[in-house]
């Protein structure tokens, strides 16, 4: 996350020759009248493709029920903070969490396309509990939560 300056502008600096792309998943208004609040949690673990032992890494899409998982985050949540890790068996393109029900949104979660345990925290929207995950090609998943945004 990082504060927008005048005109929603940005600073970035490098210290060698790089490609950069930025993707803007969102924005913190000022406090308002039907605004959310930010609530934290015990840092909870919401799911871990790994477990049982043995378990063969997914692709594709699935949606993760947070809601049930017994990790306090309410119902009412609008939005969950979550650490999201991929522990890819070869290189993995990306990863996309979203809110389930919506459509795939063109941007990443997380790249790991070196092959190595890869995390990044996001805020992700969240439909009746429930976020979509999506990885182009094998990998297990770890998700944590830590907090959610609710009214």
């Amino acid at each position: 996350m990082v504060p927008a300056g005048t005109n929603g502008d940005v600073d970035v600096f490098v210290t060698d020759n790089t490609d950069l792309v930025i993707d803007v998943n969102g924005y913190f208004a000022p406090p308002a009248s039907g605004g959310l609040s930010f609530h934290t949690l015990l840092p909870c673990r919401v799911i871990d493709t790994r477990n049982p032992p043995g378990s063969q890494p997914f692709m594709g899409e699935f949606d993760i029920n947070v809601f049930f998982q017994g990790c306090a985050a309410p119902l009412p949540a609008q939005a969950y903070v979550v650490n999201a890790t991929v522990v890819p068996p070869q290189p993995l393109d990306y990863l996309t969490l979203w809110k389930q029900g919506a459509s795939q949104p063109l941007v990443s979660t997380l790249n790991a396309s070196d092959g190595a345990i890869t995390s990044n925290m996001a805020i992700v929207p969240v439909n009746n509990g429930f976020i979509s995950t999506f990885v182009p090609q094998s990998s297990h998943l770890v998700v944590d939560i830590s907090g959610y945004f609710a009214p």
